[in-house]
């Protein structure tokens, strides 16, 4: 019996939209921990205001109640590649809820610190296994933007927080609870999820587990594909040994600092010192701004943040993510550049003020935002990525550390300008870096590019 050509085009075309239609599925459900990323974050903009003055905190004690999300996120542990993606997923959900619920709770600013280290411990996994999960899951025509899901969620997440935290003000000085005790439903719902998805094909693959991996990689690419997708994953894991010594190899000790020194760029050019303190910058630094003002332009940054997002999902696939990477690096310079000027001159308008960290918030979102946790999630051999990615992410939440614990201090001894000065100088040596040192990964399969990586 002879089937016509077009009846057969149509049916591999119906299979393949229902094949991407599962791995979106499965992509967005994952990514309600970038939504949970980006809101625990963010929420820390409006809640210190309040914070602050509710237990008279001194510059130092503020920065500490700031920081204390970021000293769990930085300790981003490697237990994806022991209990694999999903189950440690899955632990990351309930240290959000509980992160959440206790420093709503908390009586005093230690609670409340101890309570976030939590949520940061949550943050440090979701972040090193999200990207990981997506990118293992994903068609190398589609992965940069799927990967991109996530920050996407993670933008969402703070644009959340800020609305959250405008209209929560309202209810008081104690309204800072319920912007904090908001999260506990995403954080429910992101159990839930993770209970319905599968396991890592690759990660399955990886360690022994063929059968069960085929069926996942089946569902996910058909299959036909799916048999010469395992065999490509068992010959690229069959020579590799996923230990620590493989890791800090000479032949991988350039990918590593490749990964680690994007991922630090991405923070100390300084992108957390308007999303963690835009409020305090608005309302103390910029002429005649109340509380109220500085949070509605937190939503306009946000609201920036997020609409470049999108911009990034759309281009990473096509341009790639070299070109971008420069790009968004050397805007981010010449906007903190505008800034500095600006902060220097007398009776500028704080609006032209506010639209130079658009500017920049804006280059950030269209590369550095996207781009290292892509990266991240694509140089690193299978049987290494979670534990090369654990690295690479600790280091990120290093940086994130950094420019969080010490923006008053350096404002106080620098001002605002000369912080900003820093920042500025840090992103034009990033542009420099990624032009030099950061490899094109678009267009290809996880197996191919560790294939070009090696030679």
């Amino acid at each position: 019996m002879h089937v016509p050509a077009a009846t057969v085009n149509a049916e591999v075309g119906e299979a393949k939209a229902q094949s991407l239609s599962y791995v979106v599925l499965l992509a967005a459900t994952t990514a309600i921990s970038g939504f949970l990323f980006g809101f625990d974050t963010a929420v820390i903009n409006g809640v210190l205001l309040l914070l602050r003055r509710q237990f008279a905190l001194s510059n130092l004690q503020t920065e500490i109640a700031a920081s204390s999300l970021l000293f769990g996120a930085a300790g981003a542990s490697i237990i994806g590649d022991r209990y694999g993606r999903r189950r440690s997923l899955i632990a990351a959900a309930l240290l959000f809820a509980l992160s959440s619920f206790g420093a709503a709770l908390a009586s005093t600013v230690t609670i409340f610190s101890a309570a976030r280290l939590f949520g940061g411990l949550a943050i440090g996994l979701a972040s090193v296994l999200t990207p990981i999960y997506i990118a293992e899951i994903a068609p190398s025509r589609n992965r940069g933007a799927l990967v991109s899901l996530n920050q996407l969620a993670i933008v969402v997440g703070i644009l959340s927080a800020y609305l959250v935290n405008w209209q929560v003000a309202r209810l008081g000085e104690s309204s800072w609870r319920w912007m904090l005790a908001a999260a506990t439903v995403p954080s429910i719902a992101f159990l839930f999820g993770l209970l319905l998805i599968p396991e890592s094909p690759r990660w399955l693959i990886s360690i022994g587990r063929r059968d069960q991996g085929e069926r996942v990689l089946a569902r996910i690419v058909g299959e036909q594909s799916a048999t010469p997708q395992v065999e490509a994953i068992e010959q690229a894991a069959a020579g590799e040994e996923g230990s620590w010594h493989e890791l800090l190899s000479p032949s991988m000790r350039k990918r590593l600092a490749v990964g680690m020194l994007l991922a630090l760029f991405s923070q100390i050019t300084g992108i957390n010192a308007v999303l963690y303190y835009g409020s305090i910058i608005v309302s103390e630094h910029f002429p005649g701004q109340s509380t109220s003002m500085a949070l509605i332009a937190n939503v306009i940054i946000g609201a920036v943040n997020f609409l470049f997002t999108i911009v990034a999902m759309v281009f990473l696939d096509r341009w790639g993510r070299r070109a971008i990477l420069i790009i968004a690096s050397g805007g981010m310079a010449i906007a903190l550049t505008f800034l500095v000027i600006g902060l220097n001159v007398d009776g500028i308008s704080p609006v032209l003020m506010l639209a130079s960290i658009l500017l920049y918030v804006a280059f950030f979102a269209l590369g550095m935002g996207p781009g290292p946790w892509l990266i991240i999630s694509e140089i690193f051999p299978t049987k290494m990525r979670g534990r090369a990615a654990s690295i690479a992410t600790s280091t990120l939440w290093s940086g994130t550390l950094l420019v969080t614990f010490t923006f008053l201090s350096l404002v106080k001894i620098l001002n605002l300008w000369g912080t900003f000065a820093i920042y500025a100088a840090l992103s034009c040596l990033c542009c420099i870096f990624v032009w030099k040192m950061v490899p094109e990964t678009n267009g290809r399969t996880l197996e191919q590019i560790q294939e070009t990586l090696s030679k």
